[in-house]
């Protein structure tokens, strides 16, 4: 198997990857576990499943983009295809 190829996997790895995660966290989380959640307060009394349907899931979703980021800058140096 050719380097491209093996490159282009590791990227649609990493890219489902964060899929499931974006999905566990603002589905899973916000809407489907959100009883269960409800049962939690945090900061000063806010159920936790309202938390993440409200905030969590975008913060999920912007520490998502830095990772993402972060691992395709390895993948580019491992396969050497960096732009540095």
């Amino acid at each position: 198997m050719n380097d491209a190829r093996k490159y282009w996997q590791a990227n649609i790895r990493l890219v489902i990857g964060c899929l499931v995660v974006w999905f566990v966290v603002s589905f899973g989380c916000g809407i489907f576990f959100v009883q269960q959640l409800n049962t939690i307060t945090i900061l000063g009394g806010y159920p936790l499943g309202f938390w993440f349907a409200q905030q969590g899931s975008i913060y999920s979703f912007v520490v998502l983009i830095f990772f993402y980021a972060w691992r395709m800058n390895q993948l580019d140096k491992k396969f050497n295809v960096s732009e540095d």
